[in-house]
């Protein structure tokens, strides 16, 4: 059986049980270890590490513990909007350039540790409401940067990229943003869905 693990930070978290692994909280990750689950049974094991909060350099600080150690097959990971929020809330955030930093040592680590290991990327988004809104300009535009940041890292490393920002920017032309990110960071069931299709697309092309 194939382990796949979903690292990242509260998107990915989605109210994750922290003592279960069969509860992977209620965003993309279950959805896409439903659809799996279903199509392929008893292929994959489906392992939720995101924790709500976290940074690159967070992700970087827990890689031994919750990714190395649990030997996953297949990963993906979703990360850089708190590097940029952080900043406005904490003055705490990363910059792009330790961003990438951080990314590059991620990914170094992972491969070195597990050359077999097949990574996905995915985009860091957002959206025009409630948490964004105030510093909008500036928001969006350190997201854009960590956005173009990981995709560099996914070229650079040979692995899988999965664009969203432009897709929830698509999404948002249809209704209002808040009906795909509740607060134009966390997705809505709806938000969780369009993630977890562009998921299983990628995984499908890997």
């Amino acid at each position: 059986m194939k382990k796949i693990l979903f690292q990242g930070d509260s998107i990915t978290d989605a109210g994750r049980s922290r003592e279960n692994d069969a509860d992977r909280g209620i965003g993309y990750p279950t959805l896409v270890s439903a659809e799996l689950g279903f199509l392929y049974p008893g292929e994959y094991e489906f392992v939720n590490r995101g924790i709500s909060g976290n940074r690159s350099i967070d992700l970087l600080a827990r890689i031994k513990r919750d990714i190395i150690n649990l030997k996953p097959d297949i990963m993906s990971i979703l990360i850089g909007v708190n590097d940029v929020g952080h900043e406005f809330m904490y003055e705490d955030g990363v910059d792009t350039e330790q961003f990438e930093k951080y990314y590059a040592m991620i990914i170094e680590e992972v491969t070195e540790a597990l050359p077999d290991i097949k990574i996905m990327i995915l985009e860091p988004f957002l959206l025009k409401a409630s948490a964004t809104e105030e510093d909008w300009d500036e928001f969006r535009y350190g997201v854009e940067k960590k956005a173009a940041a990981a995709k560099n890292i996914a070229e650079r490393f040979g692995l899988k990229f999965i664009p969203l920002m432009r897709k929830f920017d698509d999404a948002a032309k249809t209704v209002a943003a808040d009906y795909w990110l509740s607060d134009g960071l966390h997705p809505t069931a709806a938000g969780h869905e369009l993630i977890a299709r562009e998921w299983i697309k990628a995984f499908g092309e890997l």
